[in-house]
């Protein structure tokens, strides 16, 4: 999949199509990087509601790090919030040492966000979504046409450009969606339910894309998803989110042996008894309520006019 990432793509460092000189730098002579993301008793309330309760997580530069929950965790308030999308008070939130508070525009610049709703026009072609996409993140004129170029041929979308999105099917749409995202040549891609209503092969082909472009360009991964199996697959670390809480942290094989390790503990574990996943994880943590907190009415409609509109 890599051998499809245009050269251009592939030898530029996150936030820079152009340069190379930073990557050959050998690693004991480059710079310590910050966190790609960090909250610190991350905060967020909609009236009386709490939709985000003292969130403190750390993102590490390079991963795909995972935030997983069922709808009304949480989880899309918390990135609203850091990619400036959500007003926080100073200190809350940073995005590579940048506070969104302060350097709203600074952390913008350092962001790609492909978000739950669509946002790609069906009345244009691929290849205009994606211009205009590049002239909102402020991509100069002169690199313009060859950033849109690499981004479409980045997701595999090079001969289709020029056909209307309407004609896409929904694992189209979404990869469309991503080279939207890819055009600024971002250090941080955050990705909203990427593959909502999305069948699992053309689930499997966005992750493809979305693992070619970060093993060619180091970028960091940040993806919210209620799908268990996917972040088990996909994602280097996750944080399972439950009521606006972070309840665990960790790889998935670490949160699966902390399970085992639990039930063996508590003479719950018998023979025979198939491994655990990360879905029972969530349940053990999370705890009774799981099953009842699935998302208010919004959260539904929401959901379910995504999946219609890519399905």
């Amino acid at each position: 999949m890599t051998d499809d990432i245009p050269d251009a793509v592939r030898d530029a460092a996150p936030g820079d199509v152009t340069g190379t000189a930073a990557r050959d730098l050998p690693r004991d002579t480059a710079p310590a990087e910050p966190d790609a993301v960090t909250c610190r008793a991350l905060a967020y309330a909609f009236g009386d509601t709490k939709a985000v309760d003292g969130l403190d997580l750390s993102v590490h530069a390079g991963e795909v790090f995972g935030l997983l929950g069922p709808n009304g965790a949480g989880k899309t308030t918390a990135i609203r919030c850091i990619t400036t999308l959500l007003p926080v008070p100073a200190g809350m939130v940073g995005v590579f040492g940048c506070d969104p508070a302060r350097e709203r525009m600074a952390v913008r610049r350092l962001l790609g966000y492909v978000p739950q709703q669509l946002s790609a026009d069906a009345a244009l072609t691929g290849r205009e979504n994606v211009s205009l996409f590049a002239r909102v993140f402020d991509v100069s004129r002169r690199e313009r046409a060859a950033r849109v170029a690499q981004a479409l041929a980045a997701v595999g979308l090079a001969d289709a450009a020029g056909r209307l999105a309407k004609t896409y099917s929904g694992g189209m749409i979404r990869r469309l969606e991503l080279a939207q995202a890819l055009v600024s040549a971002p250090r941080l891609l955050i990705l909203d339910e990427p593959t909502i209503g999305l069948d699992p092969i053309a689930r499997t082909t966005v992750w493809q894309h979305i693992n070619a472009v970060r093993a060619a360009t180091g970028m960091t991964v940040l993806v919210t998803t209620h799908s268990m199996d996917e972040a088990d697959q996909y994602c280097d670390r996750v944080a399972l989110m439950h009521r606006g809480r972070i309840h665990a942290l960790g790889t998935p094989d670490e949160l699966r042996a902390e399970l085992r390790e639990r039930r063996r503990a508590s003479g719950e574990a018998g023979r025979g008894e198939a491994e655990p996943t990360l879905e029972d994880v969530f349940r053990d943590v999370a705890g009774r309520g799981l099953d009842e907190q699935s998302g208010g009415f919004r959260d539904v409609r929401s959901t379910r006019r995504t999946a219609s509109r890519v399905g």
